[in-house]
């Protein structure tokens, strides 16, 4: 959610700030601030409400130091506000926070140890600030006190904190919220991505759930929550600030549409070898060949990924599989076969829905799998095994690329499994030369850009709802598309079962609304064709989005056949791009909708 900088050591910490901040905009974009200090002992806070941009409008020339701290807000405590944007200071201005998560007992905190307190905000962050104020005053070194707020909060935080009277050093902690300490030649940064200071270094050390970091400009010290000093090694991170560019594209959303084609030859590449074969982890395979049934994990659009991934690996594999969003599924968990294994989906390997499930299997030594974009993520690290999307870098809060990069590794996951088993299906499907049909028929479609925006222009251009309807994986790439409308353009959009829109939806067409049918499958086209039927003479205006085979003449968009089984892959971009195009033509942010993060850290 929120986005945590800082640094130590260099004379242009605001610009180094600033710039952290625009990378890590994805993250949280209602407000942002810095602090920095360190030139002729002048300190300077300042807070803005809005992007970045509104924050930069702000900072005044003068504003310069060797030190500094910085953040963008996603609200999660408080409305969006200057007095509740990060950086927190305490009641007499001698300490300075930030803090990604949420402090679950900050009431509580409150009433024990802050009572007559006069707060300036509404955050349960500006609880931590005056709690080491606090602890601080009882007598305590600034470090001392930290380390005794870190031990009465309970929740998901990452903080960095600075006392004035002290400004050579950072204090950092973090409990599952995303941290990296960047390593650099006399300095050293603070961030909740790596991505925010590539421009600085590109070396990393991971902090651990309960650590606290003492950063300072020659070195850092990593103590346990027992405060035993941790040695770690820092790890080079493989990105490069090509990928996280726009480039010539105006937006992120468009640029990571365009990337599809790539990311599939990526995936052919890391995942089989010159004959075809799959090179999946052997261990992977036997773990999950000796399950009982699948456990896919998830939230958001990779929970609808995962819906797709269900069918590849029943079909595949013989094995049955459940899927299941992760806010649910850790709070009423279900009854487990006797021989699960549990695969989580996430873009970031952050997500803290799907943290906490993974927390709940690992203390019951139940065996899992990470697919993630993100390498050394919280997600993969716990996980018993990792499978990279190489996907590179998604910015835009609306996912694409990774969607088709979860169902193409996923494809390629069941492959393995269904060679391993013998399974049939699975020994007739040439994994490499499928994803290498799919990566071109991707690139066709992507082509025809204009004539999917004139389109959008006829059919979205004034409603205020929509629906997505299919049957079997075209209902979870109508899922997916209605998702991808409604947190984009704000247009009211519902992904449904064709066949149970006369069980109920089909009340809710009236004259002109728009109904997007999905036809990729020979055994249901024919009813997803009845079910439009049906919606047409209620006054709906359909838009069908059909495989050549199954095509007819009247229909808006035809994709060229692909192997049965990853239909959804392709299916799925002309609903991306009507998307894209929905809310540019609507006038809205593509990349950052209002209310949303990219990365969810928080559950």
């Amino acid at each position: 959610m929120c986005g945590i900088v800082g640094i130590i050591g260099k004379n242009n910490a605001t610009e180094i700030l600033v710039q952290g901040l625009e990378k890590l905009e994805y993250r949280g974009y209602d407000s942002a601030g810095i602090f920095v200090t360190g030139n002729d002992n002048q300190d300077y806070l300042v807070k803005s409400l809005g992007r970045i941009a509104d924050l930069q409008s702000q900072i005044s020339p003068e504003v310069q130091g060797t030190v500094g701290i910085g953040h963008t807000r996603w609200a999660t405590h408080g409305k969006p506000s200057e007095r509740n944007a990060h950086p927190h200071t305490s009641s007499n201005q001698r300490f300075i926070l930030v803090h990604n998560g949420v402090i679950e007992n900050f009431e509580e905190l409150k009433q024990e140890f802050l009572q007559g307190k006069q707060l300036n905000g509404e955050t349960d962050t500006e609880i931590v600030v005056h709690l080491v104020e606090h602890f601080a005053a009882e007598g305590l070194s600034t470090k001392e006190a930290f380390k005794k707020t870190l031990a009465v909060i309970n929740g998901s935080y990452a903080f960095a904190l600075i006392d004035k009277r002290d400004a050579e050093t950072i204090y950092v902690a973090k409990n599952k919220s995303p941290l990296l300490i960047g390593l650099g030649e006399d300095f050293n940064v603070i961030c909740s991505d790596a991505m925010a200071m590539l421009s600085e270094t590109n070396h990393f050390v991971e902090i651990a759930d309960g650590e606290m970091v003492t950063v300072k400009a020659d070195g850092i010290t990593i103590e346990d929550p027992k405060g035993n000093t941790v040695y770690r090694e820092s790890y080079e991170a493989q990105l490069d600030l090509s990928d996280i560019e726009k480039g010539t594209y105006p937006y992120y959303m468009l640029k990571e549409i365009d990337d599809q084609p790539t990311v599939m030859r990526r995936i052919i590449q890391a995942y089989t070898n010159s004959q075809g074969d799959t090179i999946i982890n052997n261990e992977i395979v036997e773990q999950i060949t000796a399950s009982d049934r699948i456990y896919i994990i998830a939230c958001g659009t990779s929970y609808n990924a995962g819906w797709v991934g269900k069918t590849l690996l029943e079909r595949m594999t013989n094995i049955p599989v459940e899927v299941h969003l992760s806010s649910e599924f850790g709070y009423n968990m279900p009854l487990l076969s006797e021989k699960p294994f549990f695969i989580f989906l996430s873009q970031s390997g952050e997500t803290a829905d799907s943290r906490q499930v993974l927390v709940q299997t690992n203390e019951l030594g139940l065996p899992s799998l990470t697919l993630t974009n993100v390498s050394g993520s919280t997600l993969s690290r716990e996980a018993d095994y990792t499978l990279l999307l190489h996907a590179g870098p998604e910015i835009a809060v609306a996912s694409t690329k990774a969607y088709t990069a979860q169902i193409a590794v996923l494809a390629v996951l069941a492959k393995a499994i269904g060679d391993n088993k013998k399974n049939p299906v699975s020994l007739d499907f040439d994994i490499a030369h499928e994803l290498s049909v799919i990566a071109a028929i991707m690139a066709t479609i992507i082509d025809e850009k204009m004539v999917i925006s004139q389109l959008v222009e006829d059919y979205l251009s004034d409603t205020r709802n929509a629906f997505y309807i299919g049957r079997g994986v075209d209902y979870y790439v109508s899922m997916e598309a209605a998702l991808k409308l409604k947190e984009i353009s704000y247009i009211q959009a519902e992904g449904f079962a064709a066949g149970e829109l006369k069980h109920g939806t089909i009340a809710l067409i009236e004259e002109g609304t728009p109904v997007f049918g999905v036809i990729t499958d020979k055994k249901t086209a024919a009813h997803t064709r009845g079910n439009l039927k049906e919606v047409e003479s209620r006054g709906a205006h359909n838009f069908v989005i059909a495989l050549a085979s199954l095509a007819k003449e009247t229909d808006q968009i035809v994709i060229p056949d692909v192997h049965p089984l990853l239909t959804p892959l392709v299916s799925v971009v002309p609903t991306q791009l009507i998307a894209y195009f929905a809310t540019l033509q609507r006038g809205y942010d593509v990349d950052k909708p209002r209310n949303l993060a990219k990365s969810v850290t928080v559950e």
